[in-house]
């Protein structure tokens, strides 16, 4: 079953939609469950709440799927470029966006102080980082990445679809050399053929700019002692579709 709440979002003095996910005997047992968070929560149960108009499914994925969870989407921002601000840890210029001021690391401080001890009262989970994960695609991706990096006394299992590594990778690379992973960390990164590809006059995608910074991200991962899937996905594009097909891969490699 779906719950949608509206939240309290102090990073941006406003409110943020929550898509939560429950099993569906939630209110029949005292089970308790683990959490994953993922971004954009707007796109992942529904297509006609979707974005674009397509989702990830992950609803009907779930509802058959042998391990139960809970699942809170944050839906983003839909104003102007609110959402690249929202969803990057850095400042950034990028053209045609412009300058973008980020709040990334005041969305995350958000949804561990606020978001989640709210989470863990009012639903029944398990709090504990081993039980609880983060996920997103392209700008989520990113801010997933940087979850498990910065704050990965409370996160353990990280999904990294299409990050947007491209605006800040520097940053990133250098925030992961000065912190300490936890040995039971797991990153799932991965990377689209046709979107590694796209504008790259149809480059081996290994040697894409994409699949590059990916495949340096593991490998730095790697060395801190975290446990990582690299996937590239054959045809994979930019889009919830894409990402609809790894949700069993992802899943699978972070909680079995």
């Amino acid at each position: 079953m779906i719950v949608t709440k509206d939240f309290p979002f102090t990073p941006a003095n406003s409110s943020r939609t929550l898509h939560i996910y429950l099993p569906d005997d939630y209110y029949q047992s005292q089970e308790a469950y683990p959490c994953m968070y993922y971004f954009d929560g707007q796109n992942l149960f529904f297509d006609y709440e979707a974005s674009f108009g397509t989702s990830w499914g992950l609803k009907d994925f779930l509802d058959v799927w042998p391990k139960k969870m809970i699942v809170v989407g944050i839906e983003c921002s839909h104003q102007g470029n609110q959402r690249l601000a929202e969803y990057s840890p850095y400042s950034f210029f990028e053209e045609p966006f412009g300058q973008i001021e980020a709040y990334g690391k005041e969305t995350l401080n958000w949804l561990v102080s606020e978001l989640k001890p709210y989470i863990d009262q009012k639903f029944r989970t398990y709090p504990f980082r081993e039980a609880t994960g983060i996920a997103g695609s392209s700008m989520g991706g990113l801010m997933a990445a940087y979850a498990g990096i910065a704050f990965n006394n409370y996160f353990s299992k990280m999904a990294c679809l299409s990050s947007a590594l491209s605006f800040n990778f520097e940053e990133l690379m250098t925030d992961l050399s000065k912190q300490e992973l936890n040995a039971d960390s797991r990153f799932y990164l991965s990377v689209g053929q046709l979107e590694a590809q796209a504008n790259q006059n149809q480059l081996d995608p290994f040697q894409t700019p994409a699949v590059k910074r990916n495949l340096s991200l593991e490998a730095a991962l790697q060395a801190k002692g975290a446990q990582t899937y690299f996937y590239l996905q054959e045809y994979g594009q930019h889009n919830e579709a894409s990402w609809q097909e790894q949700n069993q891969r992802y899943l699978e490699f972070l909680w079995f």
